[in-house]
């Protein structure tokens, strides 16, 4: 059974009348506001399955969040629905100016009269999709990328300057990701494990619960509130993003 209106309705989207860059462009900016970035379940102990089941039941039916894998892999099967032609592809994290190993990412390809690049699973990212031929800046209401070739075939995704991801432009398989998802959820030097946050962009800024500090950043200005309590943060969570948890997350 199809739930694909479920799912539109969980981000707020019109069904669109077809598979264009308008629909794609609807969708993408829709899923961002709606369904926030967040890695609980890591410090809830719950382990996280890629099944096409499983990401949906938490995005759609649970109105929760995930990371990428999980919003790239659920977004990928909505559009699918929809009419679109999608392809995985793997990219590893700039840190300290150096890129995260392959698979350390997931990011979209959808192919329309050219090739985009969509990614509703990195956090702060684009609001709306990105030209994957272009080589020129692009402006985007979150900033301005740009795209840049290397040597080796791959593409670096460059936002205000700085560079995010190394992105491979190879389709990939949802199985290629499940060993490196595997070890974002259980190594120490996972940055996933540091601690549990959830994020979603607001008008002018952006809203993040990281731990027990709800933080906005609206206008380049950042203010931050301590919450004093379970309750308080768990109140947090319903209040801001619209789920309820059976506990604080606290560690993995």
């Amino acid at each position: 059974m199809s739930l694909v209106p479920e799912y539109l309705a969980r981000i707020g989207a019109d069904p669109p009348a077809r598979a264009d860059l308008e629909a794609l462009h609807h969708l993408h900016s829709r899923h961002l506001a709606a369904v926030p970035f967040e890695n609980l379940d890591i410090h809830l102990g719950r382990p996280i399955e890629l099944s096409t089941e499983a990401l949906l039941d938490k995005v759609v039916r649970q109105r929760r969040g995930g990371f990428c894998y999980e919003l790239n892999g659920a977004f990928a099967y909505l559009l699918t629905e929809l009419g679109f032609r999608v392809e995985m592809l793997s990219a590893g994290v700039y840190h300290d100016g150096v890129a995260g190993p392959p698979f350390d990412h997931m990011a979209l390809l959808v192919h329309l009269d050219e090739p985009w690049l969509a990614d509703v699973g990195f956090g702060r990212h684009s609001t709306f999709p990105l030209r994957l031929g272009s080589r020129v800046e692009q402006q985007d209401p979150d900033g301005t990328f740009l795209l840049r070739p290397t040597e080796d075939g791959d593409i670096d995704v460059l936002r205000d300057g700085s560079p995010e991801y190394l992105l491979d432009p190879r389709p990939r398989r949802m199985a290629d990701f499940v060993p490196t998802c595997w070890y974002q959820q259980t190594s120490p030097d996972s940055p996933f494990r540091r601690g549990p946050a959830c994020s979603k962009p607001v008008p002018g800024g952006r809203l993040t619960l990281s731990g027990d500090r709800l933080i906005r950043t609206v206008g380049g200005e950042r203010t931050e509130e301590k919450l004093h309590s379970d309750e308080a943060i768990l109140t947090a969570y319903r209040e801001h993003f619209g789920f309820d948890l059976p506990r604080v997350p606290t560690g993995p």
